[in-house]
């Protein structure tokens, strides 16, 4: 028999688009809740366009950043700005336990998606909103993403080296990680509430506020001490060494002809005793002297030491330099890349980490797997990413009732397109 799913039963109504809203959404699917991905050609998610793109083919549905993010979706193509398409878009909250939308406020005013429309569709709705700062105040309608909410949360003032500008992450880091987790949080928590009492309710996630609640350190030093925390590179006060180090390099082949890839490995010490360990894992090198002995030492001359330390490690793989380092009980990893990831990295490899699934267009590709692991409910990938309209007839009968006659006039009309 089976295992049931966590969220097995659950149904939910997904408006969002690029990462924030789909993240969460596909998390709930992925542990059993049937969503439904509504989207329209004149209002398509963003994402569909963005690479990276499979080699030598092209469209709306290939997309492996779109793709990663829906899978386990079924697809329904409204068009929100026509009656008739709010019309279905409503009967849609009717079936559905949870609705979540990113999408900026003004908009969902306009398309009649508000809590307060939705409660009369379904008086038990949960209703979850995401705008980026939130549903009032004097920036409520700013346009932005995740590399605007970089800077605005102070992320990016925090990311770089102190003599240059602020580079930030390199991603749009909040739309990945602690929004749409914050948000799967908080629809769990209103879940577990109708539950008990039968009511839904309305629930609102400033992006802005969710990724502040991450700065807290830089905030409370303001706060108590009156400093504001600034770039330090991968230096930390309580920690040195504290960095990446170059390592020795590899050969790649490129479109363009072989070519030389940089490695480094990153290389920690907390403690004391931790620099000791270092210093006997690398053979106690005379330069290694009294003046290391104490963080305080090995901060004021930071500089040599790294130095130092990096004459011993690029003649090293990282691979190597990692594994000699953790057997001597000193925290070190390797820097690595998407090849890393899924080729040569054997932990996450045993572990089954990625999954692979058949795209009707895309191919067979890699999808990330489950951000956390339920031992009597696991997650299941049943579906690659959603091609857009792709279950319009499944969603329209099954779901929406409707007939085939409904549905061709749909179409006709351009309400389903």
């Amino acid at each position: 028999m089976a295992v049931k799913q966590a969220l097995e039963g659950i149904k939910v109504a997904d408006f969002s688009w690029f990462a924030a809203g789909p993240i969460c959404a596909e998390a709930m699917g992925t542990h059993g809740a049937t969503v439904v991905r509504v989207e329209s050609e004149s209002h398509m998610d963003g994402l569909r366009g963005v690479a990276p793109f499979p080699t030598g083919k092209t469209g709306y549905n290939v997309s492996g950043w779109y793709n990663n993010y829906n899978a386990n979706k079924l697809n329904v193509t409204l068009n929100l700005n026509t009656d008739k398409g709010k019309e279905l878009a409503l009967r849609l909250v009717e079936w559905a336990d949870v609705f979540i939308t990113n999408i900026t406020p003004r908009v969902i005013e306009r398309w009649g998606l508000n809590y307060d429309d939705l409660k009369q569709e379904r008086e038990d709705i949960i209703a979850v909103y995401q705008p980026m700062q939130g549903a009032d105040g004097p920036h409520r309608d700013f346009l932005g993403f995740g590399a605007v909410l970089g800077p605005i949360t102070g992320i990016n003032h925090l990311t770089g080296f102190p003599s240059r500008a602020p580079s930030g992450l390199g991603t749009n880091y909040p739309d990945y990680v602690i929004n749409p987790m914050h948000t799967l949080t908080a629809i769990m928590a209103a879940l577990h509430h109708r539950n008990k009492t039968g009511r839904g309710q309305r629930i609102e996630l400033s992006q802005l506020e969710s990724v502040v609640a991450s700065l807290a350190p830089a905030v409370m030093d303001y706060m108590a001490n009156g400093r504001v925390a600034t770039r330090s590179g991968n230096r930390l006060p309580h920690a040195a060494p504290h960095g990446a180090f170059p390592c020795q390099t590899i050969k790649i082949a490129t479109p363009f002809g072989e070519a030389d890839e940089a490695r480094w490995c990153v290389i920690a010490c907390f403690s004391d005793e931790q620099w000791s360990s270092l210093k006997s894992a690398i053979g106690n090198p005379d330069w290694a002297d009294d003046r290391f002995e104490t963080l305080a030492g090995r901060r004021e001359h930071e500089d040599e030491l790294e130095e130092k330390l990096g004459e011993w490690t690029i003649g090293q793989f990282p691979e190597d330099v990692m594994t000699t380092l953790q057997a001597a009980g000193v925290p070190s990893a390797v820097v690595q890349n998407a090849r890393d990831l899924l080729d040569s990295d054997e932990h996450i490899r045993e572990r089954d980490y990625y999954v692979y699934l058949d795209h009707p267009e895309a191919g067979r590709t890699a999808y990330d797997g489950p951000g956390f692991r339920l031992s009597k409910t696991p997650a299941e990938y049943r579906t690659a990413g959603c091609m857009l309209g792709e279950h319009n007839e499944q969603v329209c009968k099954e779901i929406l009732g409707l007939s085939d006659e409904e549905i061709a006039d749909l179409m006709v009309e351009q309400v389903l397109y």
